[in-house]
């Protein structure tokens, strides 16, 4: 016979990320099943689509439409009193389960609660028995997030994710409460993202003959040739998929560096007085590029063209252009760009990045949107509007937020997800520092230098996953999880200062939440090393060791 009466999980679930407040549990269950309604009021239809995608899919119930008044009820509602991401969850035997949240996004992170409080069947997408009821323990649950900016970087120019990985992410975002999905759609490696003025720039630079394995410094190569790239309606679907989810998909175009497949498909636009930018291909290796794009106005022209296009498809209020690891030799050596640098004033190399970048921070700005870039763009001048993503360390984002700009943290040396998790000579392709779990959990996002209005400015915080070494999904889900549990956390939740922050508890409720990313198949790092088939022995890393500074 089928199990109709599971064990109930104990209050709270282990939830993650951990919520405001819980008042529980009263002494009886409640129980979803073949009878429960779903009454979804105005502002909660997409969670009412993705509860019947999700619960009634795990648990086989068929949660037909209904009007709250009856015992057996999940009822939605908006309640705009709460905070707009804020929610309150309510499970009582006498009238069932309530979730009221300020506006649609905090009834759908209302959502993604019960489903843990379900325990990890709720994560399956078919039951495991037919019949199985959905049980919870009474409990009032109240939350709501820290920040507004709660994200991650996914570079899929490096190597490629296709488009149903990109879904996946945005599912596995949505079930840590995440709600910026930062897409890396161009580098030197490749162009990812259909443009139909310029087909070049998916017929070549989508494409590179091979690809170095592991750090650049390693003599391995994989020969075959590696590329793909999204089409505008693949881009539309994952913008769309993200909405129902309440993610913004922010796109990255990269500017005025990182730029080589963009030069490799069409040649005018790099320094074609300095080297034969027609000998140019899609990079195949890692590292700081030398070819950079030229300061002319074709190159401007050409990339307002690329961005008419990227705005259709993303409706994100941010747009980002990079700015970052631009080397200016090919500058200094060019007539054109020294040309370029005399009209502007202050004249000098760093000028003329700020020249690419305040151009396009007025020309998004033109258009209803704006820029945001990583902390080279402080370099000669912010542009008035801009925002920064400090990634090498906390002194970018730090200067920003004192000069009035806004600011999402993203320092390298504690939330970039490529770096090792451990010392032991296990760990796949090792890069950068030990960035352990507890590492990640105690990273705060607001530096103590900021005082209460410069911290406002924080926006929010990211975790960034360059693939550099990750070129399956199986590599993305070792690195990133569990780690993104932890970053979900000091995104979402309001934690102590890092010292005073109870990890012991975080393990705990990390057991059950386990279970759930088993369930979901993700292939984390589990707590005692890699598996056997998690590890790439041969495969050269670039280890750093020591503790990361704090810069």
């Amino acid at each position: 016979m089928p199990d109709t009466h599971p064990t109930p999980t104990a209050p709270g679930g282990g939830l993650v990320p951990a919520p405001l407040s819980i008042d529980g549990p009263g002494r009886g269950t409640v129980r979803l099943g073949a009878d429960t309604a779903l009454a979804a009021g105005p502002g909660t239809e997409d969670t009412a689509r993705w509860l019947r995608d999700t619960l009634g899919a795990a648990f086989g119930l068929p949660l037909p439409p209904g009007s709250g008044t009856t015992p057996d009820t999940l009822a939605l509602a908006v309640d705009p009193a709460l905070p707009p991401e804020g929610y309150r969850l309510a499970a009582d035997a006498r009238w069932g389960v309530r979730i009221t949240g300020g506006g649609p996004a905090g009834v759908f992170w209302g959502a993604q609660t019960l489903r843990q409080l379900l325990g990890p069947h709720a994560f399956r997408r078919a039951p495991l028995a037919p019949g199985r009821a959905a049980v919870l323990p009474e409990q009032t649950i109240e939350d709501g997030p820290r920040f507004a900016w709660r994200g991650m970087l996914l570079d899929v120019a490096r190597h490629f994710l296709p488009k149903d990985g990109v879904l996946r992410a945005l599912d596995l975002l949505a079930a840590h409460k995440l709600n910026v999905l930062h897409l890396h759609l161009t580098d030197d490696q490749g162009w990812r993202i259909e443009i139909r003025r310029y087909p070049r720039l998916t017929e070549v630079g989508a494409w590179r003959e091979r690809t170095k394995l592991g750090h650049r410094a390693s003599p391995l190569w994989d020969e075959r040739p590696h590329g793909g790239y999204y089409t505008q309606d693949d881009l539309r679907e994952i913008v769309a998929y993200a909405a129902q989810r309440h993610i913004t998909v922010v796109p990255e175009i990269d500017i005025p560096g990182h730029s080589q497949a963009a030069i490799a498909a069409y040649p005018e636009l790099g320094n074609t007085d300095v080297i034969d930018t027609t000998s140019l291909k899609v990079w195949d290796t890692w590292g700081v590029n030398p070819n950079v794009l030229a300061p002319t106005d074709t190159t401007l022209r050409f990339y307002e063209h690329v961005l008419d296009e990227v705005l259709g498809l993303f409706p994100s209020p941010f747009v980002h252009i990079g700015g970052d690891e631009c080397p200016k030799d090919q500058w200094r050596a060019s007539a054109s760009a020294q040309a370029r640098i005399a009209e502007l004033s202050p004249a000098d190399e760093d000028a003329l990045q700020s020249w690419f970048i305040r151009h396009f921070d007025r020309w998004l700005a033109e258009r209803g949107r704006r820029l945001i870039g990583w902390d080279e763009i402080l370099e000669g001048g912010l542009a008035p509007g801009a925002a920064v993503s400090s990634w090498r360390g906390y002194a970018g984002g730090i200067a920003a937020a004192k000069s009035g700009h806004d600011v999402v943290m993203c320092p390298e040396q504690q939330v970039y997800l490529d770096h090792r998790q451990h010392a032991s000579p296990d760990e796949p392709v090792p890069i950068g520092f030990v960035r352990t779990l507890e590492d990640v959990y105690r990273f705060e996002p607001v530096p103590p230098e900021l005082t209460a209005e410069q911290a406002a400015h924080v926006l929010g915080t990211q975790a960034n996953v360059w693939t550099e070494v990750m070129d399956s999904q199986q590599r993305l889900d070792y690195q990133v999880f569990p780690r993104l549990a932890a970053f979900a956390e000091v995104a979402w939740s309001r934690l102590p200062a890092p010292s005073a922050r109870d990890y012991q508890d975080f393990t705990r409720r990390m057991a059950a939440h386990y279970t759930r990313l088993d369930a979901l198949g993700v292939g984390y790092r589990p707590p005692g090393g890699p598996l056997p088939w998690q590890k790439r022995p041969g495969v050269l890393g670039r280890p750093i060791d020591g503790a990361p500074p704090n810069v």
